[in-house]
């Protein structure tokens, strides 16, 4: 997959209203970033770069193991390949992931 595949793929899973209630940044380093802005409906998918309550750092390959689901969100994130800032947005983030 490619960035815009994953925004796509993102933008599918979200519609119209996720239920986050919140800003959310997905960090891929150098490959970009896909921003959700779910304070706002319909929800609001793209890759710009803005302020978000909650980043979750990952590298792109990984982000995308996770949304076919050969990757676990929980192991991931015990082995360091995910990393929040806000656990507490980053949990209702299961059901969109995977």
């Amino acid at each position: 997959m490619s960035l815009e595949t994953s925004t796509e793929a993102i933008r599918e899973r979200i519609g119209e209203d996720c239920g986050l209630g919140a800003t959310l940044k997905f960090n891929f380093g150098d490959d970009g970033v896909i921003y959700v802005d779910a304070t706002k409906m319909p929800n609001g998918i793209s890759n710009a770069d803005s302020d978000a309550e909650c980043t979750v750092d990952i590298s792109l390959n990984d982000f995308e193991a996770i949304m076919s689901g050969d990757l676990d969100q929980t192991t991931a994130f015990m082995s360091g390949k995910l990393k929040v800032d806000n656990m507490g947005i980053a949990m209702k983030l299961q059901s969109i992931l995977g």
